[in-house]
């Protein structure tokens, strides 16, 4: 690569590439996303930009990187040889189809035509065909060689006077015919190569108008099931194109029949909106065998036969299921709501605490497993820290109360109710445990004087005109940082309770660090710089692009601040082409990028070193140092 100039682009090229050791996350949001490899041994599903394969016992993980935006669907090849992946995208502009050699875990193909969205997407019994459906603003239905890796044929997905086709299945059997259903629309469709056409077969319903969750396909063919938002089943012939039964007649599925899967051996896994799991079989479909599951069901994926199965949720849950039994097993969970916060234990890289809209979740590091849940209803928690002695974590919720609970069992310790009037946004804790400092969104800063029975106000600091994104705390405990968006960062005196200096930049603050020697701290916001600054008077001492795309989001130090790292959405043309979220070592006396972890699927938000420095933790993946 020749280089003429030093910029961030180039830093990126030049940097060592930190390796990726875990992904904690599920995106159960993805229609049938979810799937289980033929091999049986690997689960796959979509995070974001990124499709993980993930190893049912061992728990390794492989990442296909290569989509520039939120993968929208899944399919993989009945050979299990090929797997395909569709995105979202911009209104107007082309989303993007890739193919994957699995073997190989890399891309074979990326395949272009469809416009804002890839509805969903189907492989053909032999590997033959690849049929894609794109979304509301393309409407239309594409037949791809996979062979030769170009589109043959396509067509409007619907008729003119019906909504948009939702979901697509291939035929079991034949190569040649494929079913697409949705808002008021079920076709089957007849491919006609020589001609290099598709025509379509409308299917009749007769007066029965329903909009189609799901479908699944009979492994002979004789007929297809689709899963309705009224909660019911249509049974379809794919020859006559009539509606052979419809059920259940009474106690309709809750919130629709989101996912629907037929098993060799007859009869039908249903998943519904509020979460039940049920099995049943045409024409009455009376639950024979039944549990709740927490989130609406999105997909249902067969291990082999159907002896075992998994199911995903929309709150991020994936469960194994025996199928004699029928009792469910949690394997994978995660926060289905954009994470605000990560902190450590001090002295600690064992555990690690994470808090998300209505709950914060304490995790093993090593196997990534969740030890603790604590659950507020209908609040969003926007900040975490541990008390140094590890006996509570304190929580900023936006109701206005502090929260302090025990992280071993998550009872609840106390409350300091009225703690900020727009919402606690920014939280942390002194080394002797003995003070809170909170920060709020209207802009005030305030320091609680913690007993063993009382919490008690000591001070309500009001310089900040807006909401406090983050505090630091000197070790000593006389001193301590703020940054808030309303462009100051103001370095506060906790024994006298005023303000030492103030830090003025045209940003909005988004995090800022104490150097271990405090001296010095750096500031980071939306103006994409990363700024050092000297404690004493406040004058700045340099400035560095952090990135060339958005803001900074996160940052931490190292404990010996020879290194620091940074959080940021960044825009760069990778290997694979994609849009890259990046996390960024730098060395912090020559403010150069030393090491650069490539593998987010969205904007980061936080980013914490482990004590050790061994892990860095960003949202809730973790890479190795």
């Amino acid at each position: 690569m020749m280089e003429t100039q030093t910029s961030p682009k180039d830093e990126v090229a030049e940097a060592v590439e930190l390796e990726l050791e875990a992904v904690i996350g599920f995106n159960g949001h993805v229609p049938t996303g979810l799937k289980c490899h033929p091999d049986q041994e690997h689960l796959v599903y979509p995070l974001g930009c990124t499709i993980l394969i993930q190893a049912i016992n061992t728990q390794e993980q492989n990442f296909l990187h290569g989509h520039g935006n939120n993968v929208s669907c899944v399919a993989i090849s009945k050979s299990g040889l090929y797997i395909a992946s569709g995105q979202v995208t911009f209104m107007g502009f082309k989303a993007d189809i890739i193919l994957w050699d699995y073997k190989k875990r890399e891309l074979m193909a990326r395949l272009s035509l469809h416009k804002g969205k890839i509805e969903a997407l189907a492989f053909s019994p032999n590997d033959t065909y690849l049929v894609s459906l794109g979304g509301p603003d393309d409407g239309s239905v594409v037949v791809w060689s996979i062979a030769k890796r170009e589109a043959i044929c396509g067509s409007p997905a619907a008729g003119l006077n019906v909504g948009n086709a939702t979901t697509v299945i291939f035929s079991k059997c034949r190569d040649e015919m494929f079913v697409t259903a949705g808002n008021g629309t079920i076709r089957v469709w007849e491919l006609d190569l020589p001609n290099r056409k598709i025509w379509p077969t409308e299917c009749q319903t007769g007066q029965m108008k329903r909009i189609v969750m799901s479908i699944s396909m009979a492994n002979d063919d004789s007929f297809f099931y689709l899963g309705t938002t009224t909660g019911d089943i249509l049974k379809m012939n794919p020859r006559t194109k009539l509606l052979a039964d419809t059920g259940p007649a009474k106690d309709k599925f809750s919130l629709g029949v989101s996912a629907i899967c037929c098993l060799k051996m007859g009869g039908l896994l249903v998943g519904s909106g509020d979460g039940l799991l049920v099995f049943c079989k045409s024409p009455s479909y009376k639950p024979i065998k039944k549990i709740q599951l927490q989130g609406g069901i999105t997909s249902i994926t067969l291990r082999g036969e159907g002896h075992q199965f998994f199911v995903g949720t929309e709150e991020s849950h994936i469960y194994r299921v025996n199928f004699t039994n029928f009792k469910e097993t949690l394997i994978t969970t995660c926060h289905f709501e954009s994470v605000e916060d990560i902190v450590f234990p001090f002295g600690t890289a064992e555990l690690f605490a994470t808090c998300a809209k209505k709950d914060i979740r304490v995790w093993h590091t090593l196997t990534n497993k969740e030890l603790l849940r604590i659950t507020v209803p209908n609040m969003t928690c926007h900040g975490i820290d541990f008390m140094r002695d590890g006996k509570s974590i304190i929580s900023a919720w936006d109701d206005g109360r502090i929260r302090a609970f025990a992280p071993e069992t998550g009872r609840l310790m106390y409350v300091i109710n009225n703690a900020h009037r727009i919402g606690v946004t920014a939280i942390a804790t002194t080394s002797d445990c003995k003070r809170v400092i909170s920060g709020g969104g209207e802009g005030e800063v305030r320091v609680w004087h913690i007993g063993h029975q009382t919490q008690k106000l000591e001070e309500a600091l009001k310089e900040h005109k807006s909401s406090v994104s983050c505090i630091r705390v000197k070790k000593s405990n006389e001193e301590c940082v703020t940054a808030s968006t309303d462009g100051t960062c103001i370095i506060w005196d906790l024994v006298r309770l005023r303000r030492n200096q103030m830090i003025l930049a045209n940003t909005l603050f988004q995090c800022v660090c104490y150097h271990p020697e405090e001296f010095q701290i750096i500031t980071s916001g939306t103006d994409r710089k990363i700024a050092y600054w000297e404690v004493f008077d406040g004058s700045v001492i340099r400035e560095l692009d952090g990135s060339l795309s958005g803001a900074v989001n996160g940052m931490d130090i190292t404990v010996e601040g020879v290194h620091f790292v940074t959080a940021m959405p960044y825009n760069c043309l990778s290997v694979s082409g994609g849009n890259d979220h990046l996390v960024k070592v730098w060395d912090y006396n020559e403010g150069e990028v030393t090491h650069v972890g490539v593998g987010h699927s969205g904007n980061i938000t936080r980013i914490r070193i482990s004590p050790g420095n061994q892990y860095i933790v960003s949202i809730i993946i973790a890479v190795i140092l």
